[in-house]
């Protein structure tokens, strides 16, 4: 991976007024891209596989607000069917410009994933404390803010989760991936409630569980901090360093960015 210094001038006046998980590891991948997409404010469109999680997420969401026995795959469709009404008119799913066929298949991904789900747990027995809570909190010096899809009461206390539509990480990954539920463990200690364990579900294929592990909670809090040191250190010198890689092909700003535009053409051949 080449790491280069943008030259480009720049001149942002502002500290964020917090630090997301999402918006870190933006940072972390790619500065310019965050400069581009946070200070520039330019258009960041949601590709498919997000708007398929955002579809996904809110069909769960709703159906843990249900008393624990209206919680049923049927009460699911429903909500699944007066949803997908609303999906269509959606400007983040108008604007992925899909065929007839395509959006047959987007409605089916989403079905899948949502019956996956009836087979990883029954959410007749969940205990929801909070559900899609947002966190607005000072963790390690830093403003911290993030949304938790699910905290619930089990044997062991608080389990926070959150849901995850895509493929599950290797190995090499999985630690980069806990960190975002470790951050909200520590967040959540902010406002008195004592998290047990953290729960990763992949609807594809499983959950991933740790007990609560305040090693890696401090690491995930320090790597926080030094991100937002880093960003903090980029707006003052108004340089966001680009970093070239494999997901380039995927940025939304390839045409702000020739060294990118660069990068995917070299690895995947001329863009269309």
């Amino acid at each position: 991976m080449e790491i280069v210094n943008s030259a480009e001038p720049q001149s942002p006046t502002f500290r964020p007024r917090h630090l997301s998980p999402s918006s870190a590891s933006t940072f972390r991948q790619c500065p310019r891209r965050w400069r581009l997409r946070y200070i520039d404010n330019l258009p960041d469109p949601k590709g498919e596989p997000a708007v398929l999680g955002t579809f996904v997420h809110q069909v769960l969401e709703d159906l843990l607000s249900l008393k624990a026995g209206e919680r049923s795959i049927d009460t699911a469709r429903e909500i699944a069917r007066k949803l997908w009404d609303e999906t269509l008119n959606d400007e983040d799913f108008v604007g992925l410009c899909l065929s007839e066929t395509e959006t047959k298949s987007f409605m089916w991904k989403a079905w899948r994933l949502i019956e996956k789900y009836f087979s990883l747990e029954n959410p007749s027995e969940v205990e929801v404390v909070r559900a899609e809570q947002k966190l607005s909190a000072e963790i390690g010096g830093v403003p911290f803010y993030g949304i938790v899809d699910l905290t619930e009461r089990v044997a062991s206390g608080l389990r926070v989760v959150d849901y995850k539509t895509g493929k599950a990480p290797g190995s090499k990954y999985l630690e980069d991936k806990l960190s975002q539920v470790w951050l909200y463990a520590a967040a959540l200690a902010e406002e008195d409630f004592e998290v047990s364990e953290v729960r990763l579900m992949y609807l594809t294929s499983g959950s991933i569980d740790r007990p609560l592990d305040s090693v890696a909670v401090a690491g995930a809090v320090d790597v926080h901090r030094r991100t937002w040191d880093d960003l903090c250190q980029a707006i003052d010198s108004e340089k966001f360093p680009y970093r070239t890689g494999p997901l380039c092909n995927w940025c939304p700003y390839l045409d702000h960015c020739p060294e990118g535009s660069a990068e995917a053409e070299r690895r995947y051949g001329p863009r269309r």
